[in-house]
């Protein structure tokens, strides 16, 4: 009769290997052979192997009843998908690692729905998730499961609570939707009042420059007539101290008068003699 019989580890579990009743090592997957216990009398180790599954696994937690913050009672389930990455742990930390990891999965839903209110939870509903996950997976690393999700799945509220929210959370959006409009209508109207402002600020800026531009070309305009005006009443008086000097040029300029006036057609010269002045008339 053979001393020994066979046990396979599957490469979705590990096994621990225990002998009498102490946790030896943890066995890899393959085909591992165990001693038999004695017929007769003569003692020998027992020898166990206990197979943990490695694959990954979803625990649902549902129908939990549980109070907000501001004391609405709400039906709450909760699906997680964990897996065991420490086998030996999982076994010998706690009596069962499924149900620890329900009994954690739950509190951590009540110690963050006891912070949020209602409205919280309507317009956030991933920060529950997330606060779960965030709570039980450093607790549950130290019994060796690994938390890959914890997500709210489904929440029942109370009597036809749901459609007042949806309906409070509808005109609040509505309502935040007219005060954006309305900002960004006094903006805009902002805007255009500056830009008209502002335009009427150039013009007048542009009529100042041009009234200023207009004022100084009319003064030098003055001034330049009134610089001609002197110089020409400055030449008619050395003109006329010439004549007083020499009375032979105002003679010459009679004579110039009059050979011009000669020269026209239409023209008529009278020429008389006086005792002491000469005149010259024309029509």
């Amino acid at each position: 009769m053979s001393t020994a019989y066979e046990v396979t580890v599957r490469s979705t579990h590990r096994g621990l290997r225990y002998v009498d009743g102490r946790l030896e090592k943890v066995l890899e997957p393959g085909r591992y052979e165990l001693p038999r216990p004695s017929a007769f009398g003569r003692r020998r180790p027992k020898v166990e192997v206990v197979l943990v599954d490695m694959r990954e696994r979803e625990l649902l937690i549902k129908g939990q009843e549980i109070l907000t913050a501001d004391k609405v009672a709400l039906r709450v389930s909760i699906i997680t998908q964990y897996r065991v990455v420490d086998p030996a742990a999982a076994v010998e930390r706690v009596a069962g690692y499924e149900d620890r990891l329900y009994s954690d999965v739950q509190l951590a839903a009540r110690r963050s729905l006891a912070t949020m209110t209602l409205e919280a939870i309507l317009t956030n509903r991933n920060q529950l998730s997330e606060d779960i996950l965030r709570d039980v997976e450093t607790i549950a690393t130290g019994y060796g499961v690994e938390i890959l999700r914890a997500d709210v799945k489904d929440i029942v509220f109370p009597g036809n609570l749901q459609d007042i929210m949806n309906r409070v959370l509808a005109a609040q959006r509505l309502a935040e939707a007219h005060l954006v409009e309305a900002r960004t209508k006094a903006e805009r109207e902002g805007l255009e009042a500056a830009s008209r402002a502002d335009a009427a600020r150039v013009e007048a800026e542009a009529k100042r420059a041009a009234t200023r531009i207009a004022a100084e070309a009319d003064a030098e305009a003055s001034r330049i007539r009134a610089d001609a005006e002197v110089d020409a009443l400055n030449r008619l008086a050395a003109a006329a101290n010439a004549y007083a000097e020499h009375p032979a040029l105002l003679r010459v300029r009679e004579l110039d008068a009059m050979q011009a006036l000669g020269a026209n057609a239409g023209a008529r010269l009278y020429i008389g003699f006086e005792k002491h002045s000469d005149r010259l008339t024309t029509d």
